[in-house]
């Protein structure tokens, strides 16, 4: 029979999740908002109001979640509290409390309690029990660490169940073969992560589909026609809608720290110097993807614009990268507009050591008159850097390549972020196995990995870039 203690851990679960929609929600309306304030908006589109409703109803909806939750954790809470007087009033007399047949006499003991989390911020610090639990069970097959690892996959199928199923039918029948890094883990690294994917943060995110290895979209190649019907009754124009399916794979992106049973068994502190090393690894290498995989990535896809020249100046790349941004917009019209310019911070810094007597002849949204761009003084992998004179936004991304064309140049790519769609479960637990290909050095390597998809390519050459001799290893 369910316990209270179960009851109460599924509702707090769902309590959770409710406040976490309502803190979505409210972060919707504030970049809808601050896109606009950095745009020079004086008033959202019809669109983003739309999306503002929806969120603010969403939240309004989540908040009545919460209260009908909370209303029956109370009820169970005083429940749970009257079963254990109860029990306790049994325990006193020599009644077991489940079947209710008095005890015997070396057995008259009242046990009541509630276990925490196996390994949770309190005992694991930044992962390092976790870590040395891993490595112990794998290489000592202690009995006590296997003990620990197994409760907390059993916490984690009750808390995560769902969303570590979706991933095993993502990876196929492997997908165990690894165990979940505990979730505090992954929050409490996920700033030093996304510093090393600025690319991915800024794209249009997915949930990855419930199965499959693949992601599939329909493209239209075929449109309907109108024209003008000649005289009446004529018939009039008829074409017949056709598509093609457009079919991305669910990738997997990994990272790998090998250690050695010297630092394993003798080491101090390791532990979590290596959980950070894996996450930020891990990161890494999935924006890595996005911008240089051969034939879908950012790179492969943009249609060129060449710079071309051996003194390049900032108002002479400017043009070059209007003319990018012009193309993208041609190809996608009223589906989206291009909206991010994504370059290495060398570029960025490059750009913004130069000087200019002109200004554009227009005024541009969030741009101050007689300014050729605007600099947001972020860090790196806090979002938005900076604006372009004609309104773009500045995405700094280190995973762009600087041994281009010569072998020093790099590229600044135009893309509309909507358009930019990634396909991630944002709730989909991150896995780490350990393995041990260097046995003969005494070494075990921990593997961390993750399931992702993306596509660029709805649209025909919807992304462009800039590049050239102009754009080789800047001079300051």
């Amino acid at each position: 029979m369910t316990t209270f203690d179960e009851l109460i851990m599924a509702d707090e679960v769902e309590l959770d999740l409710a406040t976490r929609r309502q803190e979505r929600c409210l972060a919707t309306v504030k970049t809808i908002h601050a896109k606009a304030k950095n745009e020079g908006k004086a008033e959202l589109s019809d669109e983003d109001n739309a999306e503002v409703a929806a969120a603010m109803k969403g939240f309004e909806r989540a908040k009545k979640d919460a209260a009908g939750i909370k209303a029956k954790l109370a009820q169970l809470k005083n429940a749970k509290e009257a079963e254990e007087a109860a029990d306790e009033g049994l325990a006193t007399r020599g009644v077991d409390t489940h079947t209710r047949v008095p005890l015997p006499a070396y057995d008259r003991v009242a046990r009541i309690g509630v276990e925490e989390r196996t390994y949770h911020q309190g005992n694991t610090g930044k992962g390092g029990r976790f870590l040395r639990d891993v490595t112990a069970s794998f290489v000592h097959r202690d009995p006590e660490a296997e003990s620990r690892l197994i409760q907390h996959m059993r916490e984690e199928r009750v808390e995560r169940g769902k969303y570590i199923q979706r991933a095993a039918g993502d990876a196929g029948t492997s997908a165990f073969a690894g165990l979940t890094v505990p979730q505090y883990l992954t929050d409490m690294y996920a700033p030093k992560a996304r510093a090393l994917q600025p690319f991915a943060d800024a794209c249009n995110r997915h949930d990855l589909p419930p199965e499959g290895m693949t992601v599939n979209i329909s493209q239209i190649t075929t449109g309907l026609t109108t024209a003008l019907q000649a005289a009446e009754f004529d018939t009039v124009s008829a074409t017949s809608m056709d598509d093609t399916l457009l079919t991305e794979n669910v990738q997997t992106a990994a990272g790998q720290q090998s250690l050695s049973r010297q630092a394993i068994e003798r080491g101090r502190g390791i532990e979590d110097v290596t959980m950070s090393d894996l996450q930020r690894s891990l990161s890494t290498t999935f924006d890595n993807t996005l911008i240089n995989q051969g034939t879908t990535g950012l790179a492969a896809l943009a249609v060129s614009t060449a710079y071309n020249d051996t003194t390049p100046t900032g108002p002479e790349l400017y043009p070059k990268i209007l003319g990018a941004a012009a193309g993208v917009e041609a190809t996608l019209l009223g589906f989206a507009r291009p909206d991010i310019a994504v370059m290495h911070s060398r570029r960025w810094y490059w750009l913004q050591a130069q000087m200019t007597s002109t200004w554009p002849m227009f005024g541009q949204p969030g741009v101050p008159t007689q300014a050729a761009g605007v600099n947001l003084a972020e860090i790196y992998g806090a979002g938005v850097r900076g604006i372009l004179p004609n309104g773009m936004v500045v995405i700094v991304d280190n995973n762009c390549a600087t041994n281009l064309g010569a072998g020093t140049e790099d590229e600044i790519y135009e893309a509309a972020s909507d358009e930019c769609h990634l396909w991630v479960d944002p709730a989909a637990p991150q896995f780490i196995r350990a393995e041990q290909p260097k046995a003969a050095n005494l070494a075990v390597t921990l593997v961390l990995y993750m399931y992702f998809a993306y596509s660029f390519r709805r649209f025909a050459s919807s992304v462009g870039k800039v590049n050239g001799t102009g754009l080789i290893a800047p001079v300051f």
